[in-house]
């Protein structure tokens, strides 16, 4: 999966911004060449949905090349969203939402935000939390021009997101998508966390706690090469209040 947003639709972590980018061989590439080279990967099975300059969403149908971990796309009243993995526990929250039986993780967690958004009787972090499963998800509102995107806390989904030679926020699934898109001004999306684009970084564990920085360490978890510049997952977090989490 490929998402990418204006920078001034999401303003991401400022330790996204690596200056080893300035100085790399590598040059972070426009979204036009992102979305081009995404889908030269596999083009019969890709498909794209752009929104202007806001917003650009692009997805590789399920076969041989992912194998292991389900992903789906869902739209719905000017909401759409990419779910990676699966949930252990669909069946009660498609019940808990007012779904049918056959509703996918995508139209869950649609539905989901729309409650947040508009009703918001639990906290955004209380409605993960109660997520068992290995899951990512990015959901872009067209409507309210904003990003919700989330990580689960078991591992078994990933996420990345850079940025692009524009200032655009670029997320995906797929590392070399995104070392070979942002140079090196990009890193994991981290484990049991969620970004909104007004509220920023959040771990939805450690609600009462602000994500800290981004910090950059030789040694990186997640294959990347050492010494590079890369930046390692957020481990670090701000003491203190947050803030609500509802999403507004």
């Amino acid at each position: 999966m490929l998402a990418i947003f204006n920078k001034g639709l999401v303003n991401p972590p400022q330790e996204l911004y690596s200056p080893a980018s300035l100085c790399s061989s590598r040059k972070p590439k426009l979204p036009e060449e992102i979305v081009k080279d995404f889908v030269s990967s596999n083009p019969s099975n890709a498909f794209t949905m752009s929104f202007g300059d806001s917003a650009l969403l692009a997805c590789i149908s399920q076969g041989n090349s992912y194998p292991r971990q389900q992903r789906l796309f869902c739209g719905l009243d000017g909401i759409y969203c990419i779910f990676l993995g699966s949930l252990n526990n669909l069946c009660s929250l498609n019940k808990q939402y007012g779904l049918s039986k056959g509703a996918n993780e995508a139209m869950l967690i649609i539905e989901a935000y729309r409650t947040l958004r508009d009703r918001g009787p639990y906290p955004a972090h209380k409605v993960l939390q109660d997520m068992d499963g290995r899951f990512g998800f990015v959901v872009y509102d067209s409507k309210a021009g904003q990003v919700f995107a989330a990580l689960g806390a078991n591992e078994g989904a990933e996420l990345f997101w850079g940025i692009a030679g524009d200032g655009s926020v670029v997320i995906s699934d797929n590392l070399e998508v995104i070392k070979g898109s942002c140079a090196k001004s990009f890193a994991p999306f981290p484990l049991a966390c969620m970004f909104h684009s007004e509220q920023g970084l959040m771990s939805f564990e450690h609600p009462s706690s602000k994500m800290k920085a981004l910090p950059r360490i030789d040694r990186n978890p997640s294959g990347l090469a050492p010494g590079d510049g890369e930046i390692s997952e957020a481990q670090q977090r701000v003491n203190g209040a947050a803030g609500t989490n509802d999403i507004p």
